[in-house]
Parts: structure tokens; C-alpha cells; sequence
């Protein structure tokens, strides 16, 4: 039996990724988020866990034992080398974790929410990629509201990430997030009988 249909979901900061997910899964798609993949793998008695305290000291852990993750992002933020090391850790973990979910969840196709899928060149761990795009200046207000960013700030966190033009320019399907809740659901449901009938002609 040939695996799932992976479909990579991506878009810039702010676009809608987490809303567009909700709406496939309520379609009875299994849908796999990697940033919550990439909080599990380093729960207490995991081996990332035990690798990334290895590589940057107990001071990375909590008094309750968890990764100190305020901590670990001014580290970062402080020597810069270190997010090679941290990512030469994590990276391949989450890509295990992820692999070994895909295989468990089944379904007539899956949705792998991969944020930076673009930036980190892993555009072959899909089969197709599904971009959320939306205006510049709606991602823009939405980190200014949802998050509290000052206009720098979320400027520099979408300066940060790949270009529009990039994402749209790698993607098969694209959809639009500057309408209403209901034009969004509309487009995941065309999508929906469309993955449906790719992943039938690929069984």
C-alpha cells in the first residue's frame, strides 16, 4: 500500500497556517504541526532533551526539570553559533518524530504544517506545497494585535523568514487569506476533494 499523500503546509508569520490546519482537520485529515513535534521531542527523558542540555548546560533546565526555553532563546540570541548547534540537535529529531507520526496517522492524505518548509530547503519531505498567502500588511496587524509586536518588530520577523514571492514561487497550491472565514473554508474544501482525488490516483 503506498503511503499517505504529504501535503506541506507553509506561509509566512501571521498568515493563517494554524486556522487553515483547524479547517482540514475538521474534514477528517490527520494534520501534523512540526513546531508542536518540535516541543515534544524535548519533554523530560527524551534523548534531544538530554543532547541539548549535554551541548549547553544544566542551566537550560527549569526547577521543574523542562527545557528553559526564555533561557535557551537569549543563548541563541547572545552567540549566534549556537543556533547551528541547537538546529544540528533538534532538526533531525523533529524529522524522525515527524516521520514515525506520518506513518502512525494514516488517512487519504495528511497535512505537515512546516512553517519554515522554504527556508529549510526540506521541500522533498513532501509531495506537494501548500502556501497561505496573505498581504504583507495583514500579516503586519495581525502581529501588532494578536502578539503585541511594535511595527519594527514584526517587520523584522517577516524580513526574517523567506520572501513572499519565494514561498508563492515554490508552492503547487496556494491559498488566499485575506477574505472571510468562510472564503478561507471554501478554499480548503476545494482542496480537500482535490487531495482526495490525487491520493486515490496514487494508491
Amino acid at each position: 500500500m503506498a503511503p499517505p499523500l504529504r501535503i506541506g503546509l507553509t506561509g509566512g508569520i501571521a498568515s493563517g497556517k494554524s486556522t487553515v490546519a483547524e479547517l482540514f482537520a475538521a474534514h477528517g485529515v490527520p494534520v501534523l504541526d512540526t513546531d508542536r513535534i518540535a516541543r515534544e521531542v524535548v519533554e523530560p527523558g527524551r534523548d534531544a532533551l538530554r543532547a541539548v542540555i549535554a551541548e549547553f548546560g544544566t542551566e537550560m533546565l527549569g526547577v521543574d526539570g523542562r527545557l528553559d526555553r526564555p533561557a535557551l532563546r537569549r543563548l541563541i540570541f547572545a552567540e549566534p553559533a549556537a543556533r547551528g548547534k541547537l538546529e544540528a540537535i533538534l532538526h533531525p529529531a523533529i524529522r524522525a518524530e515527524l516521520a514515525r507520526q506520518s506513518a502512525r496517522a494514516g488517512g487519504p492524505y495528511q497535512i505537515l504544517v512546516i512553517p519554515l518548509l522554504v527556508e529549510s530547503g526540506r521541500i522533498d519531505a513532501v509531495d506537494r506545497i501548500l502556501a497561505v498567502d496573505c498581504p504583507v500588511e495583514d500579516q503586519l496587524a495581525r502581529l501588532q494585535a494578536r502578539d503585541g509586536e511594535t511595527a519594527e518588530s514584526a517587520q523584522a520577523m517577516i524580513a526574517a523568514q523567506a520572501s513572499r514571492d519565494a514561498r508563492l514561487a515554490a508552492a503547487d497550491d496556494v491559498i488566499l487569506n485575506a477574505g472571510t472565514m468562510s472564503d478561507l473554508s471554501a478554499q480548503v474544501e476545494l482542496l480537500d476533494t482535490r487531495y482526495r482525488v490525487l491520493a486515490d490516483s496514487n494508491a
